[in-house]
């Protein structure tokens, strides 16, 4: 039996991006919070002035028995555009960057190749713009952003971005949900 890993993926709000990954086999676990940037336990507001360095995050722990590290690379590149800098959809500013925060040398490896094959394909009208970033930091968010879609499922915002998001996600991924 293989040992949990951890996987810190940025891909635009976290709302969004903790919604699809909660629902896919081998994921122990979605927590939303802030990586990558240099203010020490940010808050959200603190984020969204764009001054503190943070991308919103999702951090995974999921069994690489289940679900592999270049699946999860899969479905992340898979449901966010990972070609414009700082900007998903209307959402925009460095804490909305495509970002991936490697916790290992091999994770790191996987997710360049992964990008290298995905621009070498034309997989994306443009080149790829996601950072690839050893982990330095990662704060949880505050528990109000935790499972937001499941816990404010009226949102407008839920409603108009993140369910079609995770629409899409169940359609295209069905044989990979728990």
């Amino acid at each position: 039996m293989a040992e949990i890993e951890a996987a810190t993926f940025g891909g635009g709000c976290f709302w969004c991006t903790e919604a699809v990954f909660s629902e896919l086999r081998g994921v122990e676990s979605v927590t939303s919070g802030y990586a990558g940037g240099h203010v020490a336990n940010p808050t959200y507001e603190q984020v969204c002035t764009k001054t503190t360095g943070h991308a919103e995050v999702i951090q995974i722990t999921f069994d690489p028995d289940e679900v592999s590290y270049e699946d999860l690379l899969e479905i992340f590149f898979q449901t966010h555009d990972p070609t414009t800098k700082d900007r998903q959809g209307n959402d925009v500013g460095p804490q909305y960057r495509s970002a991936i925060f490697y916790h290992s040398q091999a994770q790191k490896e996987a997710a360049e190749a992964f990008i290298a094959k995905l621009n070498d394909t034309g997989a994306f009208p443009a080149k790829i713009v996601t950072e690839v970033t050893e982990i330095n930091n990662y704060y949880p968010a505050e528990n109000y952003h935790q499972e937001y879609l499941a816990n404010n499922p009226s949102n407008p915002y839920c409603a108009m971005v993140v369910r079609p998001k995770v629409d899409k996600f169940r359609k295209q991924f069905g044989e990979k949900l728990k």
